[in-house]
């Protein structure tokens, strides 16, 4: 039976063999629920990217959308910040671009994980995708918490739990206390997602920077239930 296994941090990456297996790369607040809308309103393909210069660099290179955000705030020089509504915006078309991004803590915590075999990335938005491409694969997965700056983040341990419980029947959630824990805090936080996240020090530090908005959409259970955006060679694309 597979293994399903947390890593609270990009900075404990080094402690697991990523060789073999699923890398399921989380940062709730925002970059992975806002590359998941992204790829759902029909943007073709996501360039994330580590640095600020990177980001422009790609869009000047490949004609693509750039967005980018340090310390949750849109950077300069670039068409968008790291909102979803960036994405829902009638008045900004965005289907049949391309997009680069760049953001404080989930874009590095992917270029930290490619030794996986696979890479995908994962939110609440699409948290049924990602469990279909689990079962599918059959082979063990690690959730890779972006966090903040390093340190845990309440939002993306609790979706490794609720991956979990989607999992449980096909997967071994029991044998790792990573898993154990986020299972224990998504149990706690389940029948009220929102105000039990509200607790959280990065959904306050967001909302001191007025985009509530974001944390209630972030937190929809399979807005994009079928999309899943998958590493291919230097890109995120729909699996």
């Amino acid at each position: 039976m597979p293994k399903l296994d947390i890593c609270f941090s990009p900075e404990l990456l080094p402690l697991y063999d990523l060789r073999g297996k699923v890398a399921v790369i989380v940062d709730i607040l925002r970059a992975s629920s806002t590359i998941v809308t992204a790829l759902g309103e029909g943007v073709t393909h996501v360039f994330p990217v580590a640095s600020l210069e990177e980001c422009t660099a790609y869009g000047q290179e490949h004609g693509c959308l750039t967005a980018a955000e340090r310390d949750g705030i849109q950077a300069a020089g670039v068409d968008l910040g790291n909102s979803p509504f960036g994405f829902l915006d009638a008045a900004r078309p965005v289907r049949g671009r391309a997009l680069t991004i760049s953001t404080t803590n989930g874009t590095a915590a992917l270029h930290r994980s490619l030794a996986a075999d696979s890479v995908v990335v994962g939110s609440f938005l699409n948290l049924a995708a990602v469990a279909g491409f689990a079962r599918q694969q059959q082979r063990d997965v690690l959730v890779v918490c972006a966090g903040w700056k390093g340190q845990f983040c309440l939002e993306d341990t609790v979706f490794g739990g609720a991956l979990a419980e989607r999992l449980a029947a096909e997967f071994d959630v029991r044998s790792s206390d990573a898993t154990l824990a986020a299972l224990h805090l998504w149990e706690q936080g389940k029948p009220d997602l929102s105000a039990y996240l509200l607790q959280s020090s990065h959904v306050r530090r967001l909302n001191s920077l007025e985009a509530s908005k974001d944390f209630e959409f972030c937190l929809t259970i399979d807005a994009y239930a079928s999309v899943l955006p998958l590493w291919q060679k230097d890109r995120l694309v729909l699996a």
